[in-house]
């Protein structure tokens, strides 16, 4: 029998999903380092918490395969102590203990207390603000808010992350002055709706009132805006956006989908028009901003009809940004009571033809850019380039500004002026201007 080792504990916390998880790890980690726990962030340790994706059928299978894998090295005695918290086990806790009984505990989404506790730690209510950033230093995410209220049929998050509750502006600028002194020079706000920012709080939609309080945070530059909800959507943000050079042009808004049918049975509280024109107004108020959205196809009871109306309408906007999900059947969903009647390969060619058409968009787009000079970030160097953004991208999801290493010097976390020379689908090709 493997006798345990009596070195100090070393905690590997393993973040899957999307930034809200990236965020609450870190929260996570800022905590265990308070109480002089030795942490790292997906490196070796030998107590691994593992923080799980429950979203869609995909993120489901990673979030089980990654259990898997360290309860084997756990079996193999590569490391002492697995634990799981985040979204999978909120949802399925009692189906996880029975299939893989070999997990040391299971922990959901509001459990932090008895997770620090069985880790050895104490919760600390001063530590607000307190994270240990897994990000290039250069941005980090800011949660604002907690859980969502709003009834989308396909969407489980409500599920696994409760009510909308928002964060008070004074605990967010008090984070933000943290950031700020570590070096963090832009902000990007998430929440599963931004929209909804306040309403518990102050009883009014109070995103653009945030906004005004962080724009006054020294340090930060950049202020980005992820993940907005289309209906009751609060159009002061875009006089703020408008006025205010911090807050990027851009916002993050997943309209999901345009055909009224499809709008209808997804429970999105509005039309084809009333989106339309949203979006009309948005490139009104705010000339020349990025619009990032997500749309999901194969959803129950979606018609080659109701694909080219989808279709029709993505070539017509001309998203900066488009990504595409295929519909995943989600159990206890309002939608999971209709039947999943859309072949996975027809989901799949719907999904590419999407891509296809936004693809040619973003090419298009991207060469109005070359022989233009933009305000760019610097967040790493990769292989033979810096890789750098603009106010219109977001890490990890947009594109992305190259420049040749081997040609120029850049600073990694510093803002540079870069002049566009050549354009892909996807990706910028630049020269710093002296």
């Amino acid at each position: 029998m493997r006798t345990k080792s009596l070195k100090k504990n070393k905690i590997n916390v393993v973040t899957l999903g999307c930034s809200k998880n990236v965020y609450d790890s870190e929260v996570l980690m800022g905590q265990l380092r308070a109480n002089n726990k030795e942490v790292v962030h997906e490196e070796e340790g030998n107590v691994v918490v593992i923080n799980t994706c429950g979203f869609i059928a995909n993120a489901k299978e990673e979030s089980v395969n990654t259990i898997l894998e360290y309860v084997q090295k756990k079996e193999e005695g590569l490391v002492d102590k697995v634990f799981v918290t985040g979204c999978l086990s909120e949802r399925y806790k009692p189906d996880l203990e029975k299939e893989i009984p070999n997990v040391d505990e299971y922990f959901g989404t509001s459990d932090l207390p008895n997770l620090l506790k069985a880790l050895g730690a104490d919760y600390k209510h001063e530590l607000i603000g307190e994270r240990l950033t897994t990000t290039p230093k250069n941005y980090a995410y800011l949660k604002i808010a907690e859980g969502c209220d709003r009834p989308c049929s396909f969407c489980a998050i409500p599920l696994m992350r409760g009510k909308h509750k928002s964060t008070p502006i004074e605990e967010l600028v008090a984070e933000t002055e943290k950031l700020a002194a570590k070096g963090v020079k832009e902000l990007i706000l998430i929440a599963q709706d931004l929209t909804y920012y306040g309403l518990d709080l102050y009883k009014k939609r109070n995103l653009a009132e945030l906004l005004e309080a962080l724009v006054k945070v020294e340090g930060i530059e950049w202020i980005r805006l992820h993940y907005a909800f289309p209906t009751g959507f609060p159009m002061d943000v875009l006089e703020v956006m408008k006025r205010e050079p911090k807050i990027c042009n851009y916002i993050d808004i997943p309209l999901q989908h345009i055909a009224d049918p499809i709008l209808k049975s997804m429970r999105r509280g509005t039309t084809q028009a009333k989106t339309t024109k949203l979006l009309q107004d948005f490139r009104n108020a705010v000339p020349g901003m990025a619009i990032r959205t997500t749309v999901i196809v194969g959803y129950p009871g979606e018609t080659e009809e109701d694909f080219q109306t989808l279709k029709q309408w993505v070539q017509e906007m001309r998203f900066e940004r488009l990504g595409c999900f295929t519909y995943s059947h989600e159990e206890n969903t309002h939608a999971y009571t209709l039947e999943d009647n859309v072949p996975e390969e027809v989901k799949q060619e719907r999904a590419n033809e999407i891509m296809e058409i936004q693809s040619q968009i973003s090419w298009e787009l991207n060469q109005e850019k070359i022989g233009k000079a933009f305000r760019c970030i610097i967040d790493r160097k990769e292989g033979n380039y810096f890789v750098g953004r603009t106010e219109f991208d977001s890490p990890d999801v947009d594109n992305e500004v190259l420049i040749d290493a081997s040609q120029h010097y850049v600073k990694i976390g510093d803002f540079t002026t870069i002049k566009i020379i050549d354009a892909s689908d996807y990706d910028l090709y630049g020269e710093p201007l002296a």
